[in-house]
């Protein structure tokens, strides 16, 4: 977010928040990334960065986020863009692409490269200015290739400005890490804005504090110098974006409420952080109870597998988590089965399962992809008939569908029933996903996520 304002009787004024926002626009490197917290007023300042240019008619910059439902999304590039640009009198074009248009005839457009080969379609193209959304959604391949397409012809020097959050097993990690502090993963302060200059040699970057330290390395085709490119990392945090703060003091809140690792990038970011075994799940992070309180909605989640466990082999299980959500919001994991057994083996168990919690449970069932997975779904569900029972595919990496447990785990909001199965349940949380097993997670992540958010939980075709 920036600042914006009618000037006395004349244009609009657009001026970016003092700080980091300001730094990313004045830097005059190549390539400038801005990246670190959530909440930054990164979006607001690459929107900002083409208007420097919109006075010259020949001058175009492009976009890119990776696919187009998140250039679409609320509150992404083009939302966002729609707040800014009408007030410099820009027309927009919505079809066959979006696309701002200003009165001296330059162009702002917004793409995707959802696919590796998408980065094709802009073969012979010419972008003074391209801009990347979330850089390290983006692979390597699609940023080096787009990099040769940053030509110009309109009297603007060609250049990049790209924007993301913390992600320690990206490209961008490696590439941006001289500013990262590589202990604490955090950026490194006195190095904020400061350029640096590289050359790329077959798939090696060589760095060097200055172009000239770079001269003596020539291209052996025809024996010239390379030339260097300047690149800098400009960290942003939360607090940098005082309207940001000032208009919606909750989203701080919503930061402090994600899961350690999401937490960690979001809010302090952080480059080094990974999902690892001990930061997603820990048993002390809940109660544990003698009896169920009254009043709960009932939810049963299954991780499937088909595998007898013998002597040399060591198979994934067939779990299943019962949760509930109690009438004040929290929650209770009241059961947990696992085993390994045959096809037929699995049927019984769900079904005796089923039979022992009750009409009242319904029950979450994974379909896998491909005519297997949805015959077996579709014997389960006729096995269970007069449950509630659904199935629906997995949607998202196993971290990602854990991360809304982990997370309400870690506020203190999931209470445990004491059994005899807590002990194995717990160790294996708390291996996640480190462990080599990760069925109990799995049918946690199901229970819950369907427990709270049944309505994307359809019937299964049968």
């Amino acid at each position: 977010m920036a600042g914006a304002e009618q000037g006395q009787g004349g244009p609009t004024i657009v001026r970016p928040q003092a700080g980091p926002q300001t730094t990313f626009l004045a830097s005059p490197a190549d390539i400038a990334i801005y990246g670190g917290a959530a909440g930054g007023g990164k979006t607001w300042a690459l929107l900002m960065e083409p208007l420097r240019h919109v006075a010259n008619p020949g001058f175009g910059a492009v976009f890119f986020r990776r696919n187009l439902t998140q250039v679409r999304n609320e509150g992404g590039l083009w939302d966002e863009s729609e707040k800014l640009y009408p007030g410099l009198n820009a027309q927009p074009r919505s079809a066959p692409d979006l696309s701002w248009t200003f009165p001296a005839g330059s162009t702002v457009s917004f793409a995707h490269l959802e696919h590796e080969k998408t980065i094709y379609n802009w073969q012979g193209a010419q972008i003074p200015l391209i801009c990347f959304d979330e850089l390290t959604h983006f692979s390597a391949k699609q940023f080096w290739y787009m990099l040769s397409r940053n030509r110009s012809m309109c009297g603007v020097r060609p250049y990049v400005r790209a924007t993301c959050n913390p992600d320690a097993d990206s490209w961008v990690a490696e590439f941006i890490s001289w500013w990262i502090d590589q202990e604490t993963g955090f950026a490194i302060p006195e190095r904020a804005g400061v350029i640096r200059w590289f050359i790329r040699i077959g798939d090696t970057i060589i760095w060097a504090d200055s172009k000239e330290e770079l001269a003596h390395h020539v291209n052996p085709i025809d024996g010239e110098p390379i030339p260097p490119k300047s690149v800098t990392f400009i960290p942003a945090k939360l607090s940098d974006n005082a309207l940001l703060m000032a208009a919606d003091p909750g989203y701080l809140a919503n930061l402090m409420a994600q899961p350690t690792v999401e937490r960690e990038r979001l809010l302090g970011g952080n480059w080094k952080i990974r999902p690892a075994a001990g930061l997603l799940f820990q048993r002390g992070w809940c109660e544990v109870v003698d009896a169920v309180p009254a009043g709960v909605t009932w939810m049963r989640g299954w991780d499937l597998a088909s595998t007898p466990k013998v002597e040399g082999n060591d198979p994934d299980g067939t779990a299943g988590t019962k949760i509930g959500k109690l009438p004040e919001g929290r929650y209770i994991v009241a059961h947990h089965v696992k085993d390994f057994l045959s096809p037929a083996g699995v049927e019984r168990l769900i079904k005796n399962t089923a039979d022992a919690d009750g009409i009242a449970t319904k029950i979450s069932l994974p379909q896998d992809p491909g005519q297997a997975g949805k015959s077996q779904v579709t014997n389960l569900v006729k096995l269970l008939i007069g449950f509630d029972a659904r199935a629906t595919p997995e949607s998202g990496d196993k971290v990602t569908r854990f991360s809304p447990f982990s997370a309400q785990a870690e506020a203190g909001n999931v209470l445990v029933l004491r059994a005899p199965w807590n002990e194995a349940w717990f160790s294996a949380l708390e291996g996640f996903p480190e462990a080599s097993h990760d069925d109990d997670a799995d049918s946690t992540s199901r229970a819950f996520n369907a427990l709270i958010d049944a309505s994307t939980y359809t019937l299964a075709n049968i």
